[in-house]
């Protein structure tokens, strides 16, 4: 069975803005949470084949082949399958409903649509409807009602499917299942929506399907018409432009980590976590993207979500929070569910959002410091929250940490936890400077230099001439490419260009960096690469001058994305496949800012007065 589980990358992503779906290359769709992201799942056979449930189109048997494409600058997702009978094309889409144009007609607030057109030669078409609500714990019955549709419900809420086609209910009422033969240009259409204590909105199939399709596919290229970028990578950054935006919960402006939880680091091992959430790391690191690419909006939201829920915890910040700032994300497992490929715990939850990660206070005042930069204005009482922070830091630094990857094992001096606490009181002085916040100056700048002078002291090793990933330590981490990128040191420094050495010697595995050492969190088994952190290596290395060996990393790595342009949290550098949970929000951010660091430095270059022989005078 566990052979049967699809590769991660065979999959893709399908969203409205609220929740989104994983479809497979094999038309199955075997992911979705309603209503929003962190809902409990109604298809999960991503993560247990015999009882998480799925929805599969496709042709019937076994001698086809498929391939994948999504249509434009858009999420709309094609899979054309394509056999000794002929061919079928499914296309599978999700309305962004709250988004589109209503055109006074009422729209059904989740929605998926998926339509079939035979496209050559006489094919069977295989349907499978077999929803398992509530994370696969409750059993309501598939009741066919006619005209009505397909019904799985459960007390108020109800998944329904409307189709053109007819299906039989099997398995004791619990799913529902049908053959057809298409001939060459007839279609089958199929509409799922969800509701929940309201009426169940069913749409005609057929024309009303093709205008919400219009509609759905002007809105996505309208949206990705106000991309900026204009570089060499344009396609592969819009795609995980699309990407972000997918993920991101439209109500709030969050975005979450992954839309899916407890897909391995390590198959068949434990580190299985719920990235169903929001991690405040990723703040500063989105704002960049976002302002970056010309989505000045989606900045706007997010900062907008990013001070309310932060404000919730104050004076301190969580390392997470849910998609409307919810704190307490109680960790638990679902024991009968067997977990991607046999990889248990299934969790539900993340317990990290108890642990003290100092670092964080770095990155909201680095997002409120490039909210402020891009022209954007805080208030008095967002200056006055910041200002807090600060004083939390002022207060905290000197205390050990978890760190920014979540170790489970007790906390650390983490080098990098203290440069973040450096950054956050530099920044608010930046910010004071602009009048945007008020704040005690020489405590604040007197408190910077003892943090910096306490990381020389004992995160550098004078021996070796590196940083180090905790005080006193000799053990290197990932998190040491941030160093310049956070600010704290220019990448051209010898400290820094050093440390980039070091990290490569002692991280790279097959070609790519992993995120630590393999002990560093002392949890079994060998994670792969991290994708993240391999586009951190791409801005160092441009940033230190060589420009052309960080386009052939960054280069390098856009080739290791599936077929459709997605990442997940992880890669297997030696077969390439998919590990961790998919797809990573931060991986396609870590894509966006590689490529613009790429972008700007090289019009630097091309803008730069061609070089004359130096004066004498200069050249002394």
């Amino acid at each position: 069975m566990i052979d049967d589980f699809l590769p991660i990358e065979e999959y893709g992503i399908i969203g409205n803005c609220r929740t989104a779906a994983l479809v497979g290359s094999n038309g199955s769709l075997d992911w979705l949470c309603v209503p929003r992201f962190d809902s409990p799942f109604v298809f999960g056979a991503l993560l247990d084949l015999e009882h998480g449930g799925r929805f599969r189109i496709g042709p019937a048997g076994h001698e086809w082949t498929s391939e994948r494409r999504y249509v434009g600058p858009t999420p709309v997702l094609e899979t054309t399958f394509r056999g000794p009978d002929g061919a079928l094309r499914l296309t599978d889409f999700m309305p962004v409903t709250d988004e589109v144009e209503k055109r006074r007609r009422p729209w059904p607030h989740h929605q998926v649509v998926r339509r079939v057109e035979c496209l050559a030669g006489r094919v069977e078409l295989e349907v499978e409807f077999d929803p398992r609500p509530d994370y696969a714990r409750s059993d309501p019955p598939v009741e066919d009602r006619g005209r009505l549709g397909y019904w799985c419900q459960s007390g108020a809420e109800a998944l329904v499917l409307v189709t053109d086609m007819t299906l039989q209910v099997i398995r004791g009422g619990r799913a529902a299942w049908g053959t057809t033969v298409l001939d060459a240009g007839e279609t089958r259409d199929f509409s799922l929506t969800y509701t929940n204590g309201e009426p169940a909105i069913l749409l005609p199939l057929g024309s009303a399907l093709d205008e919400l399709q219009a509609l759905t596919d002007a809105w996505w290229r309208e949206w990705t018409s106000s991309c900026t970028y204009g570089g060499a990578w344009g396609e592969v950054v819009l795609r995980s432009a699309i990407t972000l935006k997918l993920m991101t919960y439209a109500p709030s402006g969050a975005v979450v980590a992954a839309p899916t939880t407890s897909l391995p680091e390590s198959l068949g091992g434990v580190r299985n976590w719920d990235y169903r959430y929001c991690w405040l790391r990723d703040a500063s690191w989105t704002l960049r993207a976002l302002f970056g690419l010309g989505f000045h909006t989606e900045a706007a939201a997010f900062f907008d979500w990013l001070i309310y829920v932060t404000r919730r915890t104050r004076p301190g910040v969580q390392a997470l929070y849910d998609l409307h700032g919810a704190t307490r994300l109680r960790e638990g497992s679902l024991e009968h569910l067997e977990g991607y490929r046999g990889s248990r715990p299934v969790r539900v939850g993340n317990g990290a959002h108890g642990q003290l990660q100092l670092d964080v206070y770095g990155e909201v005042v680095a997002a409120a410091y490039e909210y402020v930069t891009q022209g954007g204005k805080l208030d008095s009482a967002e200056g006055a929250f910041l200002a807090d922070l600060g004083r939390t830091v002022m207060k905290r630094w000197h205390e050990p940490d978890e760190g920014m990857w979540e170790v489970r094992h007790g906390r650390r001096h983490n080098t990098y936890s203290k440069v973040m606490c450096a950054i956050a009181l530099e920044r608010l002085l930046e910010l004071q400077e602009r009048g945007a916040v008020d704040v005690p100056t020489e405590r604040f700048r007197e408190t910077a230099r003892a943090i910096r002078e306490r990381i020389e002291a004992r995160g550098y090793d004078s021996e070796r001439g590196v940083y180090v990933a905790t005080f006193d330590g000799a053990g290197v981490d990932s998190a040491l490419l941030r160093l310049p990128l956070s600010g704290f040191l220019e990448a051209d420094h010898p400290r820094v260009k050093r440390t980039f050495d070091f990290v490569l010697e002692h991280l790279t595995r097959d070609g790519l960096l992993a995120r630590y050492e393999r002990d560093f969190d002392q949890l079994p088994g060998v994670e792969g690469a991290f994708g993240l952190v391999n586009f951190w290596a791409v801005e160092v290395q441009a940033l230190g001058g060589d420009i052309e060996g960080a386009r052939r990393r960054f280069q390098d790595m856009v080739d290791r994305a599936n077929d459709l342009g997605l990442y997940s949290e992880e890669i297997d550098a030696a077969s390439g496949a998919f590990l961790g949970n998919f797809p990573q929000a931060f991986t396609h951010l870590g894509l966006i800012n590689a490529a613009l660091t790429l972008e700007g430095l090289g019009r630097q270059h091309r803008t730069r007065p061609s070089q004359e022989a130096p004066t004498t005078e200069e050249a002394a």
